[in-house]
């Protein structure tokens, strides 16, 4: 399992556009995906989950992945959220 702490810089936040891209991109991975903001977990395979979030800019999240391509979905992840420019 990996843990990883990663916070949200882009203006807008994760709004619908930028969750739905999140989750197609988390659909891609066999690994069990959650995004944790304080004390609410969220499955990141779902739209609904991330949006209830409420992902502003400035919030730090956990993203914790625990599965056979949990390195490859970090990184992709990681680097999506801290390059969205939307």
């Amino acid at each position: 399992m990996l843990e990883q702490n990663v916070k949200i810089i882009n203006d807008t936040g994760i709004h619908a556009r930028p969750a739905d891209m999140l989750v197609k991109l988390c659909m891609k991975y066999k690994s069990k995906i959650e995004v944790i903001k304080k004390e609410k977990v969220a499955n990141a395979k779902s739209i609904l989950n991330i949006l209830a979030l409420g992902l502003n800019k400035g919030v730090e999240v956990t993203i914790r992945i625990d599965g056979e391509d949990e390195e490859e979905a970090m990184t992709a992840i990681v680097d999506f959220i801290q390059n969205l420019e939307e």
